[in-house]
């Protein structure tokens, strides 16, 4: 049994999000990248480790595990700094709207390998200031602003949201 009230007539429905967490390991002046595959979204192109905060779980205990399930490495709630906040309409028609929490990661145990094959193929150190063209382009501009001091801090994209048949 529901013990949440219907919304007031008249009274629009609150907006509800998806909340990401993205880690940005940093090492000699780079940035830690994965190249995704058979996820069927942005497969072939380099992002951050990432992935949704479950239900009952803090985006700190989300981004954690994350960080030792796509990385096989272990890392401390207190060594992951919020470093941007971005919020993105949703990318294709009928996706979700998104909160995206990205944090930076200077301290690790362990060397980073490919924990999920059937998700990314690959990792690769990178320069921030040096990107591939082929870094998922808000990837990229988070990844622009977390490396500068004067950088913004909140991001925004796709917005207003896309309407029509999903892009190819």
């Amino acid at each position: 049994m529901s013990t949440k009230a219907a919304p007031a007539v008249g009274v629009p429905e609150r907006f509800k999000a998806a909340v990401a967490v993205y880690a940005l390991l940093r090492r000699d002046g780079r940035v830690l990248l994965l190249r995704r595959s058979g996820t069927g979204l942005h497969d072939g192109e380099l992002s951050l480790p990432a992935g949704h905060v479950e239900e009952g779980e803090d985006a700190l205990s989300a981004v954690v595990r994350e960080i030792g399930e796509e990385l096989l490495v272990a890392v401390q709630r207190e060594d992951c700094t919020l470093a941007l906040t971005g919020h993105s309409g949703p990318e294709r028609p009928g996706d979700d709207s998104y909160v995206d929490l990205f944090f930076t990661v200077d301290r690790w145990a362990g060397e980073p390998a490919v924990g999920e094959p059937d998700k990314n193929d690959g990792l690769v150190w990178v320069p921030p200031q040096d990107l591939p063209d082929d870094v998922i382009p808000f990837i990229a501009d988070a990844i622009r602003a977390c490396s500068s001091a004067a950088g913004p801090r909140l991001l925004m994209w796709h917005w207003p949201p896309r309407s029509g048949p999903a892009e190819p």
